[in-house]
């Protein structure tokens, strides 16, 4: 019993932490944009990716020695 004294006053401290982490994060304007981060993955910032040469082929374009 002694033992539910003290988780008792203990989850509704957290509850109530909770609940002002909650309002805190309205008031600061936290969800206004919900679909802003999930379309700004699609945006294409740089160009066209450059194909890599085979990894067996030189990469030097210097002409070869006789």
């Amino acid at each position: 019993m002694s033992g539910l004294a003290l988780l008792i006053p203990v989850a509704l401290g957290l509850g109530l932490a909770g609940l002002i982490a909650f309002f805190w994060a309205i008031r600061s304007r936290q969800f206004d944009d919900l679909d802003g981060a999930a379309l700004r993955i699609l945006n294409d910032d740089q160009g066209p990716i450059q194909p890599q040469p085979p990894a067996g082929e030189a990469r030097d374009s210097s002409p070869e020695p006789d």
